[in-house]
Formats: C-alpha cells, sequence, structure tokens
C-alpha cells in the first residue's frame, strides 16, 4: 500500500516537471491565455477580497469543483483541501476537523463556525451542520484554517463560508440532472434562473436517495432553495436567500474492529433492532441589504431565521429536539488616507439568540413486534437559550505597494439558560462567560502582483457545547470556561509560469488551553471538564497547474498534502496521564493529488487520488485505525444538442481498488459488557455512477 501510494506521488509530481518543461512551448497556442488561473475572489467578510492580498490560509471550492465526483457527497471535495479532514458515514453522520480542531466530537461537528451567505449554520449549542446545502446550489465554499476570529467569533478551528448560487446570466436559463449510482443512489435535481437588470432569482429542487449498502441506512432528502437579488442598482442591492430540507435518515451505528474485518455490512445489533434513524425539517431564511454611501464607506447588514424540528428515535431513548434561532449582523467598510497611507477596514457588530427544547422518551422497541422504535413515557424535559454578540473591526493598512499591516480585535459575550423540567419541580440556571477579547496581527510583503508572503498572529476560543457545560446531575457547571489558543502561522502565495501554476504553502503552531472533555457518563448522558492542553502545528502545501498540451488536449493538475503534529502536551483525564499522546480522532498526515484531461471534442477524463493516515482511536492511543487509500475515476461528454442547449453525460468508479478503510470513528468509544468498542464506521465498497444533465438558455 505505501508503494502504491509513493508511485502515485511519483506520478503526480512527474506531470508537474513534464508541464513545466513544455512551458515555452505552450506560450506558442493562443489558447493559453483563455487556461490561466483566474485570480480568486473570495467572500465579501474580508477586509479585501483578492485571496492574493489575505495574510492566511484559505482554501477555496469552486462551483466545478464542488461538482467534480457524484454532486452528492460533499466529503469527497472537501477534503482535497490540506488541513481539513471531513469524516461522513451515511451522508447523515459527519465530523469536520480543521488542523486538528473539532477531532474528538463525538458525532457532529463544533469549534468550527459556518455561514450559508449571511446566515449562521451553527447553532447555540455550537453544533454546525453544512450538509442540508446541496452541492448544486453553491457557488463557491471557502474554508478559513485558524482563528481569525477578529470577524468570525467563535470558531478555534476557523470558518467556513459558503456562498449562495445566485444567476449570473442575462436572461432566462433552466437546467435538470440526475444522478444514479451503486446501492439504490438516485438524485433529481431542477433548476430555474432568471436573471434582469434590476433583479434576479434562482430557484432549485432536489431529491436524494439510497437504500445504503450497510444495514439500517436507507437515507432520503429534499430540499428547495430560493436565491436572488432585487432593487438591485449601482449603489445598493438587496439580497435574499432560503432553504428548506427535509431528511430521513436510518442509522446503522459504529461496529467493532472483529465486525468491521469480518462483515461491515451489518449495523450495531440494537440500532437494526430498533431501527433507530433521525428525521427533521430544516428551514432557514435571510435578507441582506448592501449600500454604498459614498466612495470611502459602504454598508452590508443581514437578518436571518433558523428553524429546525427533529425526531430521533435511538436504541437507548427517543429524543425529539425544536431548535429556533434569529439574529442580525451590521458592517461597515470603506477606506481612508492618513498621510498619504492608504487604509481598508471592516467594523460591526453580529447578534445571535437561539432558543432550543429537547424532550426523551422511553423507546419500547423490545416489546414492538420487531416493528421497529416505539414511544413510551416521557423521560426529560429541557430548554435552553442562548445569545451572544460580536463587535468586531479589521484595519489594513498599506505602507508601500510591497508591505502592508493588517490588524484585528473581536469582542464576544455569551449567556446561556437552562431550565430542567423534574417532576414536581422546575429548575432554571442562568449563566454567562466572561468577555473574551481576540486579537489578530498580520505582516503581508508582496514583491510582486505574483507572489505574496505573510506572518500572521491570532487568538481564538471556542464555546462549549451543552453537555461540556453540565455536571453528572445535569446542572451548569460554573467552573467550566472556554477553549482557547494562540495561533503563529506563516505561508506564501505564488504564481508561476504566466499564471498557469497556483501554489500556496503554510507553517502553523498552535497551542490550545482548557481543553474541553465531555466524558460519557451514560447512553446520552455526558459530563464536562477542562483537562489540559493541545499541541498542533503542521505543514500544509498545494499546487494546481494548467497545462494546454495541444490544440486537442488541455491537461489540469492539482496536489494538495498536509504533515502535521497534533498530540496532548497536558493532559490528565480520570488520573490517566495522556500527555505527550497523539490527539484522538484525526489523521496526522493526508495527501490528495488529482488530473483532468479535457479534449476539444468535449469529452474529458479525470482520477483523484487521497491518502489517509492512521488515526488514534482512544486518547491512550492503545488502538488505531489503519491507513488508507482511495482511487476516483471519471469520464464524460459535453455536447450542444441544439442552439442553447447543453448537455453533460458521465460515469465514474469510486474506491476503484475496492479498497477497506474506516470512513469515519467514533472516538473514545466505550466498551459495553464483553463486547469490543465500537470504533469503526466502515466506507464505501467499490461504487458506481452515472449523471446526465440538460442546460437550456432562453
Amino acid at each position: 500500500m505505501i508503494l502504491k501510494k509513493y508511485c502515485f506521488l511519483f506520478f503526480v509530481f512527474c506531470i508537474f516537471q513534464n508541464s513545466k518543461a513544455q512551458e515555452k512551448e505552450s506560450k506558442t497556442i493562443d489558447s493559453v491565455k483563455t487556461q490561466k488561473l483566474d485570480e480568486i475572489i473570495i467572500s465579501p467578510l474580508h477586509v479585501n477580497n483578492r485571496l492574493q492580498n489575505t495574510p492566511a490560509a484559505i482554501g477555496i471550492l469552486s462551483k466545478k469543483e464542488l461538482l467534480q465526483n457524484n454532486a452528492t457527497d460533499i466529503t469527497t471535495v472537501i477534503n482535497t483541501i490540506p488541513g481539513v479532514f471531513m469524516q461522513s458515514s451515511n451522508f447523515t453522520t459527519t465530523r469536520i476537523s480543521i488542523r486538528g480542531i473539532g477531532a474528538r466530537s463525538p458525532y457532529g461537528t463544533n469549534k468550527i463556525r459556518a455561514f450559508y451567505g449571511s446566515i449562521p449554520l451553527t447553532s447555540g449549542n455550537s453544533e454546525t451542520v453544512i450538509d442540508d446545502i446541496d452541492l448544486e446550489n453553491i457557488g463557491q465554499l471557502e474554508v478559513i484554517k485558524g482563528p481569525l476570529s477578529s470577524i468570525y467569533g467563535a470558531g478555534l478551528g476557523g470558518a467556513i463560508l459558503i456562498s449562495p448560487q445566485l444567476s449570473k446570466i442575462t436572461g432566462k436559463n433552466a437546467s435538470v440532472s440526475s444522478v444514479f449510482g451503486s446501492f439504490g443512489l438516485l438524485k433529481n435535481s431542477l433548476n430555474y434562473s432568471l436573471n434582469k437588470n434590476n433583479s434576479s432569482v434562482n430557484i432549485s429542487y432536489h431529491n436524494l436517495k439510497t437504500d445504503g449498502w450497510r444495514e439500517n441506512s436507507s437515507y432520503k432528502r429534499e430540499g428547495v432553495t430560493l436565491a436572488g437579488e432585487l432593487f438591485r442598482k449601482e449603489n445598493s442591492k438587496l439580497t435574499y436567500f432560503s432553504n428548506y430540507t427535509y431528511l430521513k435518515a436510518y442509522i446503522p451505528s459504529s461496529i467493532t474492529k472483529e465486525v468491521f474485518d469480518s462483515n461491515p455490512k451489518l449495523g450495531a445489533a440494537t440500532w437494526v433492532a430498533s431501527k433507530g434513524f433521525k428525521k427533521y425539517k430544516s428551514t432557514l431564511a435571510g435578507l441582506a441589504y448592501d449600500f454604498k454611501i459614498n466612495d470611502h464607506l459602504n454598508n452590508s447588514t443581514s437578518i436571518f431565521v433558523n428553524y429546525k424540528d427533529s425526531n430521533e428515535p435511538r436504541p437507548f431513548d427517543i429524543l425529539r429536539q425544536y431548535t429556533f434561532g434569529t439574529g442580525g449582523r451590521t458592517q461597515f467598510s470603506g477606506n481612508f488616507k492618513i498621510s498619504k497611507v492608504e487604509n481598508q477596514f471592516i467594523a460591526g457588530i453580529e447578534y445571535f439568540t437561539d432558543n432550543y427544547s429537547g424532550n426523551t422518551f422511553e423507546n419500547l422497541y423490545k416489546t414492538n413486534n420487531g416493528q421497529g422504535s416505539l414511544q413510551g413515557k416521557q423521560l426529560t424535559e429541557t430548554d435552553q437559550k442562548r445569545h451572544f454578540y460580536n463587535i468586531f473591526a479589521q484595519l489594513r493598512t498599506l505602507l508601500s505597494d510591497q508591505f502592508e499591516i493588517q490588524a484585528g480585535l473581536n469582542y464576544n459575550e455569551t449567556h446561556f439558560e437552562l431550565t430542567n423540567f423534574l417532576p414536581n419541580k422546575t429548575a432554571t440556571e442562568k449563566y454567562s462567560y466572561d468577555g473574551i477579547f481576540s486579537p489578530q496581527l498580520s505582516f503581508l510583503f508582496k514583491p510582486n502582483q505574483e507572489r505574496t508572503f505573510y506572518f500572521s498572529v491570532s487568538r481564538g476560543f471556542s464555546l462549549p457545547a451543552t453537555e461540556e457545560t453540565l455536571t453528572s446531575s445535569g446542572n451548569i457547571n460554573p467552573d467550566i470556561k472556554p477553549e482557547s489558543g494562540y495561533n503563529f502561522e506563516a505561508g506564501g502565495k505564488f504564481y508561476f509560469f504566466n499564471k498557469n501554476l497556483y501554489t500556496e504553502f503554510a507553517v502553523y503552531r498552535m497551542e490550545i488551553k482548557d481543553l474541553l472533555v465531555a466524558k460519557r457518563i451514560g447512553d446520552d448522558q455526558y459530563e464536562g471538564i477542562n483537562a489540559g492542553k493541545t499541541f498542533h502545528e503542521g505543514i500544509e502545501v498545494s499546487a494546481k497547474h494548467n497545462w494546454v498540451i495541444n490544440h486537442f488536449f488541455t491537461l489540469n493538475s492539482f496536489i494538495g498534502a498536509s504533515l502535521g503534529k497534533y498530540e496532548f502536551k497536558d493532559f490528565v483525564d480520570n488520573g490517566n496521564d495522556y500527555s505527550g499522546n497523539k490527539l484522538t480522532g484525526v489523521a496526522a498526515n493526508k495527501v490528495n493529488a488529482g488530473i483532468i484531461l479535457n479534449t476539444y471534442l468535449g469529452i474529458y477524463f479525470s482520477a483523484d487520488f487521497q491518502f489517509t493516515d492512521k488515526i488514534p482511536l482512544n486518547d491512550a492511543n492503545s488502538a488505531y485505525s489503519d491507513s488508507y487509500h482511495i482511487i476516483n475515476l471519471k469520464t464524460g461528454y459535453r455536447f450542444e444538442i441544439l442552439p442553447n442547449l447543453n448537455t453533460n453525460l458521465a460515469f465514474g468508479i469510486n474506491n476503484v481498488t475496492d479498497e477497506k478503510y474506516a470512513s469515519m470513528i467514533l472516538p473514545n468509544a466505550v466498551a459495553v459488557g464483553n463486547a469490543s468498542p465500537r470504533y469503526y464506521y466502515p466506507g464505501l465498497p467499490t461504487n458506481y455512477y452515472g449523471t446526465i444533465s440538460l442546460n437550456y438558455l432562453f
């Protein structure tokens, strides 16, 4: 397996070297100009919208890159970003970690903030779900790695910014697409857009389902997305966006090492017997008004609402949850000069409030004649109200054409109220965290328009999730603190060969103190403590290259690698000293590479490769998952049937070598009785898919 890994990396290296040797020849071809890598424009939430001028490591996925695989699962494409590791099982169970931050979360993503436009996708409970947004409704995705908290607030690992798909082509456009594949995979999508001088609308519907390849793993999701602009003028516009999702996904859960090796199709016995699943309806909507006050000052103000109603029958109980969140954000941006020194700035405030209600009931599946879950008497009832505000500012000072300084500051205050409804008693507790200041300072050196070097220091923090704030009795622990840490980072961004090659590197070092640990003390009971410190350091490199071979063939290639060292620096839990051990739940090293061969006729071929290192399964480092490599292949044909009617036919194979691997692991799984811990969520074996899409421009 190691030999295969290095052979493939050597192959990709040869591609880059060969493309360099062909550079002089390619310059003589007129079409090379169309093959240049475009300068990347990033979200307007930044103080400057050009990636080259941003002193931070930001992974960018364009719409084309997001749809490179089968347009159903974001995991494959987001993992091409160095330093980002997304684990997924059956679509509905996912975890994202950035540079090791968030790796020990049991079942979901926290310590990372995410936005859809200006709408937070991170709940008041610090949990983030991005899977509800269909890939075909995303214009661009950005992953900001590290605590750039001067703009984004609480998110020690970073932030994910998802731009809604807005119509860019003048006139009317309609499209339909279908994806079908192994294990009953079927996705149908419809899209209609209209773009006029002063307004636009984009509405889409999708329906995704699969039978699953494991026991109790069928999945169904459908959604409607609406986005567009109104009252669009030279100096102002009103942007609107909304998304509705219905999901029902059965949960096979994790399995032991023995079952993983012998028959990974099996689900956990109790989850299969109870027919455990997750079902919810989710709605989010927002308005954003952008207004140019004068040549030196702009304002962007947004408001949003987010609602979720979920039902999750589990073997040990049935969980019903309701969440209703609202909030707003306003920021001023602009420029000014002091003694001929140009300055750019962003300053504003963000407010968020979240009302949560959770109830648990007995699950009487054992007495339901094999029909699965059956709701019994109520066990608990809990309400939580959480609200916070961030005051933020960032300044960019251009000292000369080559040197600039960026500085930022964020102030956060968070308050919450927890109510437990107990028999003959209602207990309400209020709590707030001390205000947190998070500064950032960066230096950027730009010797020319194609080279950038930077150094950055920033402080970030992550608020505890609900279970991390509680004692074993269910009361608030007043001694719990947010995690916090400083990040030191140096990097560079470079264009070469007439902007046909783009490369990046970043070196970082971060120490997290007051590490939050949610110790499991029951089936769904946790107790949070601040247990120590973790240490995160690493190197990230990436490169993208376009090569015009001749008038008939063009070749695009990419490679990205992250080499990390994540470990406990000072960590004692339940009397056990884990100091010096590797951090649980994350692969220290990861490599992604790929090529796309395009032809003048519209026929194309792509291949991509992912290597993931072994993963520590528990804090004691007594068990590891195996390293693995995945190879995916795809070929397709784009052509025009009629004037203004285009189509794309494609066929792909994922996991070509039928690698057996854990697509997700459950950190620190607890053994029950004589059984082994259930660490493993097995990944898909070799699977096939086909796509067909039609696009008509009126």
